[in-house]
């Protein structure tokens, strides 16, 4: 994996094509199959392409321009920090945890070097539905998911307990508003995933 990406944001005010035929694009699309949190290892993405992960991230329908989405990275030593914060967590909420479930808590932020918390943060009192902003974080998360796989890694979009705990939402320092939208666990795939039965899509037409 090159250290160098050949890609540049566009500035404010450039025009830009209204689409980009493509068909390696289409294919990933096709073929894209999370990977299991479990399933990644080292190496992650560098200090590079994590910039260019969060530049794509943001390149979403994002109705009243108002960016209703933030990030908390979590990389290095820090994944085992917040891990043992969990752990604590989750050993005072439960009752009859054992040494086991304790230790798969604080383990939980090892199982990828990368997780790009993605944090949804509505204004409430605003023209722009909440929907439609909670709807912009989820396509956040999403274009993360394709393109770390079209740098080569895998990656899991997650909530889990811990996207919903109050203490944990303390401790990310969440305010009025916000949500975890996803956890999203990236790394190098240590298998090829299999594939899983997809539903039809269910589809009708508007007859008037």
């Amino acid at each position: 994996m090159s250290d160098t990406l050949s890609f540049e944001t566009p500035a404010p005010g450039e025009r830009l094509s209204p689409c980009h035929k493509n068909d390696e694009t289409l294919a990933l699309l096709t073929r894209r199959r999370s990977t299991a949190a479990i399933g990644l290892s080292e190496p992650g993405p560098d200090a590079t392409q994590i910039k260019h992960l969060l530049q794509i991230a943001g390149r979403v329908p994002d109705h009243g321009k108002l960016s209703p989405w933030r990030f908390i990275l979590f990389d290095g030593e820090e994944r085992q920090s917040f891990g043992n914060i969990l752990g604590k967590i989750f050993a005072a909420t439960n009752a009859d945890v054992t040494a086991e479930q304790i230790r798969l808590e604080q383990n939980r932020f090892l199982r990828a070097p990368l997780i790009i918390t993605v944090i949804s943060t509505v204004l409430e009192k605003h023209k722009i539905p909440v929907w439609e902003q909670e709807l912009s974080a989820g396509a956040v998360c999403q274009n993360l998911l394709i393109a770390a796989s079209a740098m080569g890694f895998g990656a899991q979009w997650l909530t889990e307990w811990y996207a919903y705990d109050p203490d944990v939402k303390d401790l990310l320092g969440l305010r009025s508003g916000e949500r975890v939208a996803g956890f999203i666990y990236i790394g190098t795939a240590n298998e090829q995933p299999v594939e899983r039965a997809r539903p039809r899509p269910d589809v009708g037409r508007w007859r008037g």
